[in-house]
């Protein structure tokens, strides 16, 4: 009888154990998925709102500097290829009427090179930028227009973007010889009787449109990332932006 009694005080006791692993894994799993959601939805705090509009941006800014940095990032693509000065165009038709093609190419993709190349180094001007943004506009930035986080960094960095950018291109400029090659060009062409002196700061230039070029490849990923749930690569992100979401449905 001694034996029937412990047992069963044995079997009672590997049944309560059991249970409660198996209710405790039950608990901890519901809890595991009230944490999951909570982490993504809800009202997300100032701070989590500016976190997440830097987060966005800085993953914009790091893929498309990447994409723009590498060879043909700039002559390759269409949106962003850098082609002759304004001023200069009616030098490059004057001159490839003249059978110039080749000089008049060698500015174009040297223009482009110097972009590219000055491009790898525009990342860290850029977060460094970011870092620099409000609570408060990121906020308003969250709940703008698609292409509100683009616009306001293009409103409010463009001139300290270009004063660090500057010199960044002038080197690259010299690197790939697109000054010699753009000099070679002008002097052809002013040689020309009748025609009237051209002369471009070709560092000015080119530092404009390698940083909206830079602007452009930021707003394709903003969009990206407001449009598409799958782009939102982090718990802050897919907080912040379904928040948005909601707020303009």
């Amino acid at each position: 009888m001694k034996k029937i009694n412990i047992l069963s005080a044995s079997l009672a006791l590997i049944l309560f154990t059991n249970l409660n692993a198996n209710a405790q894994f039950k608990l901890s799993d519901i809890f595991k998925k009230v944490t999951e959601k909570t982490t993504t939805t809800g009202t997300p705090s100032t701070l989590e709102i500016g976190q997440g509009i830097k987060e966005a941006l800085q993953i914009g800014v790091s893929a498309g500097a990447d994409r723009l940095s590498v060879k043909d990032g700039f002559l390759g693509n269409l949106a962003v290829k850098i082609l002759m000065p304004p001023e200069a165009q009616k030098v490059e038709r004057t001159l490839r009427g003249i059978g110039l093609n080749k000089l008049c190419d060698n500015v174009i993709t040297s223009l482009n090179r110097a972009a590219e190349d000055a491009a790898t180094e525009a990342k860290p001007i850029f977060v460094s930028a970011i870092k620099q943004m409000t609570l408060t506009d990121a906020t308003n930035i969250l709940l703008g227009n698609k292409d509100a986080a683009t616009e306001y960094f293009k409103r409010t960095t463009t001139a300290q973007l270009m004063q660090k950018f500057s010199p960044i291109v002038t080197t690259s400029l010299n690197k790939v010889e697109a000054t010699k090659y753009y000099s070679d060009l002008t002097t052809q062409y002013n040689r020309l009787p009748l025609v009237k002196p051209v002369n471009t700061n070709l560092t000015e230039y080119v530092t404009q449109k390698a940083i909206d070029g830079l602007f452009l490849e930021v707003a394709k990923e903003e969009l990206k990332i407001r449009d598409n749930f799958s782009s939102r690569s982090s718990t802050l992100l897919q907080k912040v932006f379904g928040y948005a979401d909601k707020k303009k449905s």
